[in-house]
């Protein structure tokens, strides 16, 4: 006779406990500690209480802060994750008052001036001192070879400038104990495109940078149809006349928009003359970009026009740059707003042929979670005046979710087939439809963002890009308010109204309490910390198993940690304490929807993202991972669907330890790499890169103690 083993087996893995690399991220980069290191918040609970009171205290009245407190507090034990810097600085004042609650911002257009340019510098580094990433746009900056009439010299381009943006930001320590990080943009028209490319090839520059490039409509077309693709600058009428040249000379001069007219030569269509300083080949170029992301990852790809078009904003910002991750395409001064709803969190009867996703309480989160983040404005601690006029004027933020590929590993779908992708576009827009009944909601009972009653001209461009101004009998020179533009002409806000009409058409009497709600960062710290390693924002689990390379303060390199996925801790405390990944032994094996970044084909992450864009108002930080072997041919065919598919931009990992050593790390990639390493006697060794050496009083992996030298941050971290 058998005997039955009973056990009783949980409905939700809400409650799983944090796993030590969780529990060690929360207590280093958000739990609350005195000046002598003493915790303030005694556990993460603690931390909760801490951030919903400090945004309730925003509210008018006592009743009112003792409701929203007790909603605020409820919301973050049920999913709702602020960002990194509201989650360590809300309610913070008495031991940092310095310090802001907002990721990150975008810096003013630098002009191209000496002036300018050191101005920007300083304006930088009070931002990353304030704990803000920041975003800048280096194209706006003469090429190299230039010559400069003021100085009777020639410049030295844009990237020597940004060296010296780099050295500040290493130098300027950031608050919370983070190092500050930066977003590079650069027009893909630049006569220096190609050496900003090539930039990080060198080892050790530009490594406080992440890269970006700002891809057009007009270069994508030219790559496609194989056409000559012109490198310029904008010239001044002195500069024309000094140079002979001949505005009607489409070999000479090319009219393109810029973000700021200056003293440049402008026509009738407000575009600036720019001189030609080289023609090339469409493809040379592309080439030259898919190589640089197929070895390095960077620079990133930015279809700006698509920004544009799709922006909330369309009508009163130009936006050349964005956050340091990407997801939030901001004008001068703005803020990177972010939260990320846990989607795990809603997740019923996992691993079972009953699991379902309770959607009513996740519209409730998401409807409380919109009001919280909303309060974040009220006590932004952003250190520029120009940024907090910025961002009070339009109040805009990014909620976005965490944990898709977590959660649909736990209802039973594989990332990238036909059901993800429905899935994936319903909780994006169940999202931004409870997203803009709130903020109507909160423009009724606290007012609508100021924009929302400003009064704009009606202009002939106005009117162009969006003709159904016309149809509706507006003229140029006629007034329009914010309100309006941003509800009845919004490209997104049109999608919105085909959903919801009624709701739409009261925004446009009444205003939002906000010009943008939506966006999906990378939550990479934050789901490992908070979310036990949900899988980061859209992106599937890395893997279930592997290693983290994280900073450790006193360190001289990175120090590599296990970490597991939520959703094989959640299979083993509900269904299989012994399962693992990759086994042969059929007791232990996982079901075949366990799957991890590389089991995914690119154009699967692509066509995720796809379905997540439709209904996110900013844009999406997402990361398609290709095996190192992946060929490059088909590599270069994830961006071109990328933008055909309408997104607003693109970024791959493919492992090459030739080049960088990762984030993360999966354990066979290092198994498989050598390392070599010259000693003082002469000789060489080589090891694995996941053995461990012991090198100057510490031990290191040697992947990580090769990278630390290479770059030139041993001991500096």
């Amino acid at each position: 006779m058998k005997t039955a083993h009973l056990k009783a087996v949980p409905s939700t893995a809400a409650e799983i406990p944090l796993q030590g690399a969780s529990l060690d991220i929360w207590s280093s980069k958000y739990r609350l500690q005195s000046k002598d290191g003493t915790p303030v918040d005694q556990d993460i609970d603690a931390t909760y209480r801490r951030v919903a009171k400090a945004l309730a205290e925003t509210e008018a009245t006592p009743e009112l802060r003792e409701k929203w407190g007790d909603k605020f507090l409820w919301a973050l034990r049920h999913g709702a994750i602020p960002a990194g810097r509201i989650i360590s600085n809300a309610g913070a004042q008495q031991h940092k008052p310095a310090t802001s609650t907002i990721n990150c911002t975008v810096s003013d257009t630098i002009h191209d001036s000496m002036d300018e340019i050191l101005s920007k510098v300083h304006e930088a580094g009070l931002t990353l001192k304030a704990g803000c990433g920041i975003g800048y746009e280096f194209s706006t900056l003469r090429p190299k070879g230039a010559y400069v009439s003021g100085a009777g010299a020639y410049t030295s381009g844009p990237l020597s400038f940004m060296d010296i943006y780099d050295k500040m930001c290493f130098t300027v320590s950031s608050a919370g104990g983070r190092r500050g990080a930066q977003m590079a943009t650069f027009d893909v028209g630049h006569p220096d495109v190609m050496d900003f490319v090539r930039a990080k090839r060198e080892n050790g520059r530009l490594r406080q940078f992440n890269l970006s490039l700002l891809i057009t409509e007009e270069f994508m077309q030219a790559v496609k149809n194989d056409r000559t693709w012109k490198l310029a600058f904008p010239v001044t009428d002195k500069e024309i006349e000094a140079d002979g040249l001949d505005p009607a000379n489409p070999e000479q001069l090319v009219w393109r928009d810029w973000p700021y007219k200056n003293d440049y030569s402008v026509d009738d269509r407000g575009r600036v003359a720019c001189k030609i300083y080289k023609t090339i080949r469409a493809r040379r170029l592309w080439d030259v970009i898919m190589s640089s992301t197929y070895d390095y990852a960077e620079p990133g790809f930015i279809l700006i026009d698509k920004v544009n078009e799709m922006n909330n904003n369309w009508f009163c910002e130009n936006v050349r740059a964005t956050n340091p991750c990407g997801e939030q395409p901001l004008p001068p001064y703005g803020a990177c707003l972010l939260g990320s709803v846990n989607l795990t969190k809603f997740v019923r009867s996992p691993f079972t042929a009953d699991a379902s996703f309770d959607w009513d309480e996740y519209r409730q989160v998401v409807a409380v979670f919109t009001r919280m983040l909303d309060n974040v404005v009220e006590i932004n601690g952003l250190p520029l005046e120009r940024q907090r006029e910025e961002i009070v004027r339009k109040r805009r933020h990014g909620m976005g979710y965490l944990g898709l590929g977590s959660t649909m590993t736990m209802l039973g779908m594989q990332y990238g087939d036909a059901e993800s992708l429905v899935f994936t576009e319903r909780v994006s827009r169940e999202l931004a439809l409870v997203g803009w009944r709130t903020g109507l909601e909160l423009a009724k009972e606290k007012g609508a963002a100021p924009i929302m009653e400003e009064d704009f001209p009606v202009t002939r461009e106005m009117l162009a890009q969006r003709p159904e101004m016309a149809v509706d009998d507006w003229k140029a020179g006629d007034s329009i308010k914010g309100k309006v533009l941003h509800a009845r002409y919004s490209r997104y806000m049109q999608k919105v109204a085909a959903e919801d009409p009624e709701l739409v058409e009261q925004l446009a009497e009444t205003g939002s309490r906000f010009t943008h709600h939506s966006s999906i960062a990378p939550t990479g710290t934050i789901s490992l910390s908070l979310a036990n390693n949900a899988s980061n924002g859209i992106e599937p689990s890395f893997a279930h198993h592997y290693s983290r390379n994280i900073i450790r303060q006193g360190r001289k390199s990175k120090e590599k940690v296990d970490v597991y996925s939520f959703e094989l801790l959640a299979y083993r405390a509900l269904v299989n304490p012994a399962a693992v990944p990759d086994t042969e032994e059929v007791d232990k094996q996982l079901p075949d929807y366990f799957i991890s970044a590389n089991d995914i084909a690119p154009k699967q992450h692509v066509d995720v993202q796809a379905a997540a864009q439709k209904w996110i108002d900013s844009s999406i930080s997402k990361t398609a991972n290709v095996p190192t072997d992946y060929p490059y041919e088909k590599f270069k065919d994830i961006y071109m669907y990328a933008y055909e598919q309408g997104l607003k931009g693109c970024t791959t990992f493919r492992f090459n330890p030739e080049a960088f050593q990762g984030v993360l790390v999966k354990e066979q990639d290092l198994e498989n790499t050598l390392y070599r390493f010259s000693l003082e006697d002469g000789t060489e060794i080589e090891v694995k890169g996941n053995e461990e050496i012991e090198y100057d009083g510490e031990v290191h992996t040697a992947a990580n103690l090769f990278d630390a030298l290479k770059e030139g941050y041993y001991g500096k971290l």
